[in-house]
């Protein structure tokens, strides 16, 4: 039972927000007993998503269609604005892989679909996997020519979209699979080479030739450049990628992947690339070699913090540069999103204050995110998941880690969030983030993820951890929710603290 007491210390509630109050209990009371519904009774449930007249919850209404009608997406005061001023707010969804590639037939009414539920941007997220995955073709032994058909697929779908009010976060390097063909060394032991493709030159070249690819194209139908298309609110550079987080990690060392790995994501950098940092560091005038994880606790702080600074300025060099490419060279007009504050595990000041340096600060953070492994006699991959209520635990929540990345005077958006299922709390996430979210006056909100399949593919179940769009719990908060923080049904805090952080 949720009761309306245990709200009462919320810092936003202070007797005049009851009305907000009635209604996320309602909410909550109301996703659990749909969840409790559907444990008892094991009957198939669907969302039907063609409907297109009839629908008793309609929250199109709060989107002002088509999007960028009136210009592009700018800064203002500190947050995103539409280019007549007016305060913009995100209320949005991932979609990943071919979740971004919807045959033409499935496409209107699929973004009509998100539009009823109130969603005004999604994050083309996962994009640059070889086909079928994803638009990088892979007929070739390169990395470097894209799919006509997928293409064709996000022009039209882009198109459907902008029509209904709903914008897009253009993501560029996300898990780029480098080719033999790409002239970058190793290219077999690079995984998605995370950290690499902030220093190494070529792969930089690369990722400066495929935002070109992209943000120069042709949508033949909005006849618009991606780089001049008022319905584009954001760019993203790269997807949870921090040099200084993988010298933390251990990932720096250069042994390359283990024995028996199958994360793709999270691996050591080859050993050429190991020593292409030895010379870096040397030819900032460093001498002996670099820490590694087990060393920072005998190394004085000085010697630490040295080469904290020299992956730092590795980071804000990357960032400026391409942000500079992108607005000087390529002439795209919207906010720049460096990248995510991602890893709750470690502080994530080191990181921000290269990526504070862009448009727009973003974090990624999940409430119990699913551990994965592999069982060792059957080499079976498996998961754990704790199961506990965000509630119970305010200190270590999202919310809590999502502040410590809010920056002053900069928009703040959360470009991917989630309680993953099969947490029986789930019906606490939507609300609390939209409640929070709003008090807090944040910019912008993508749930991970919507879909990361086509809709042409969809089955009547729940499809993964992260998908929400055949969650009955989560796709009617969606809608409810979109009101909350669009319409601004939770008021800002009328306070503002700051603070700073010195280096140590």
């Amino acid at each position: 039972m949720i009761k309306p007491e245990w709200f009462v210390n919320f810092p936003w509630f202070d007797g005049k927000n009851s009305r907000v109050l009635r209604d996320l209990v309602f909410l909550l009371t109301l996703g659990l007993a749909a969840s409790s519904a559907l444990a008892t009774e094991l009957k198939p449930f669907e969302i039907i998503w063609r409907a297109d007249s009839g629908v008793a919850a309609d929250m199109s209404f709060l989107l002002d269609a088509p999007a960028g009608k009136g210009g592009f997406i700018q800064i203002k005061d500190g947050h995103l604005a539409t280019s007549d001023g007016r305060r913009f707010r995100i209320w949005g969804v991932n979609l990943s892989f071919v979740g971004s590639l919807p045959d033409k037939e499935n496409a209107p009414p699929y973004a009509a679909h998100l539009a009823r539920f109130g969603v005004n941007c999604v994050r083309i997220h996962h994009l640059d996997w070889r086909t079928p995955r994803g638009i990088i073709d892979s007929r070739y032994p390169d990395s470097r020519h894209l799919d006509p058909e997928n293409l064709d697929r996000l022009d039209f779908f882009i198109s459907e979209l902008k029509k209904r009010g709903i914008y897009v976060n253009l993501n560029l390097n996300v898990a780029r699979a480098f080719q033999e063909g790409d002239g970058v060394k190793d290219a077999g032991k690079l995984r998605f080479a995370k950290a690499l493709t902030l220093f190494d030159p070529r792969m930089i070249a690369l990722e400066k030739e495929y935002a070109k690819q992209i943000l120069a194209h042709l949508d033949p139908y909005t006849k618009s450049e991606y780089r001049n298309e008022p319905a584009v609110a954001l760019v993203e550079l790269v997807n949870e990628n921090s040099i200084i987080e993988s010298w933390v990690a251990g990932r720096l060392r250069g042994k390359g992947t283990a024995p028996g790995q199958t994360d793709s994501t999270w691996t050591d950098i080859p050993e050429s690339y190991a020593r292409d940092l030895d010379m870096l560091w040397a030819k900032a005038g460093h001498t002996g070699p670099r820490l590694q994880p087990e060393d920072f606790l005998t190394a004085t702080p000085q010697r630490f913090q040295a080469e904290a600074a020299f992956y730092m300025e590795l980071e804000r060099k990357f960032f400026l540069d391409m942000q500079e490419y992108l607005k000087r060279e390529l002439g795209v007009k919207v906010p720049i999103v460096g990248t995510s504050v991602h890893n709750g595990g470690m502080s994530g000041y080191p990181l921000l204050t290269s990526t504070s340096l862009l448009d727009v600060v973003d974090a990624h953070v999940y409430w119990q995110h699913p551990r994965y492994f592999v069982e060792g006699p059957t080499s079976k991959r498996g998961f754990e998941i704790r199961n506990t209520p965000m509630v119970s635990q305010p200190e270590q929540s999202t919310i809590v880690t999502l502040n410590r990345s809010a920056f002053a005077g900069k928009p703040f958006t959360v470009s991917e969030i989630n309680h993953p299922y099969p947490n029986e709390y789930g019906a606490e996430g939507l609300p609390i983030i939209a409640a929070y979210g709003s008090f807090q006056d944040w910019d912008g909100v993508f749930w991970y993820s919507f879909s990361h399949e086509e809709p042409a593919n969809w089955v009547s179940k729940y499809p993964s951890h992260f998908d929400i769009r055949q969650d009955p719990v989560k796709m009617s908060q969606l809608a409810a929710c979109a009101a909350i923080f669009l319409r601004g049904d939770v008021a800002a805090s009328k306070q503002v603290h700051t603070r700073t952080y010195s280096s140590e």
